[in-house]
């Protein structure tokens, strides 16, 4: 072992803070207890390491999304919001978000970016859709969710939690909701 770090170190160690910033996280599910199930997530992300806060929108109950459109027949979907202060980096959130699902019974059929939809049944869903302003074109970690505009199941519940919310590329959430309620 060097000797120097075995003596410790007694120089002055520059701490450098990482401002918190709000990220949206969508939770969604349609098997299994599905408000037990998404109780335990926000109870999960609440105790994340450099997570401040977390503020969550009462949950709805949605129609199963499937590739011919709203699926009746299918378990509905009970949805939420949850606006996320952190510290952590978008992709280290993300990991922990998957790392959640897959505690809570989350089965992923294949490994796919966000750009794919998926269309199975799932006993919890967690889509990070916007951190901060960030904007990201890697597969890895698309930001913002590049559907989310399209999902009233998301800015409905957003709206409630963070009346003032603004979706990076898109604009004011309200003013995307309302595009997306105009009849055809």
């Amino acid at each position: 072992m060097n000797r120097r770090l075995a003596q410790g170190f007694d120089g002055d160690l520059e701490r450098q803070e990482h401002p918190a910033v709000e990220a949206v996280v969508a939770l969604g599910a349609n098997l299994g207890d599905r408000a037990e199930t998404m109780t335990a997530a926000i109870r999960d992300l609440a105790r994340l390491p450099l997570v401040d806060e977390v503020r969550v929108s009462e949950p709805i109950e949605s129609v199963a999304l499937k590739p011919e459109g709203p699926d009746a027949a299918a378990p509905a979907y009970l949805n939420a919001v949850a606006i996320v202060t952190t510290r952590l980096a978008p992709s280290v959130l993300l990991g922990y978000l998957h790392a959640i699902e897959q505690r809570h019974g989350r089965v992923r059929s294949e490994r796919r970016s966000a750009r794919e939809p998926g269309w199975e049944d799932r006993t919890l869903d967690l889509d990070l859709i916007a951190y901060g302003d960030v904007v990201s074109d890697d597969l890895a970690l698309l930001l913002p969710h590049p559907r989310a505009a399209e999902r009233d199941f998301v800015l409905g519940p957003w709206l409630t939690v963070d009346p003032d919310a603004v979706l990076p590329g898109v604009g004011r959430v309200d003013a995307a909701l309302a595009r997306l309620r105009e009849p055809e």
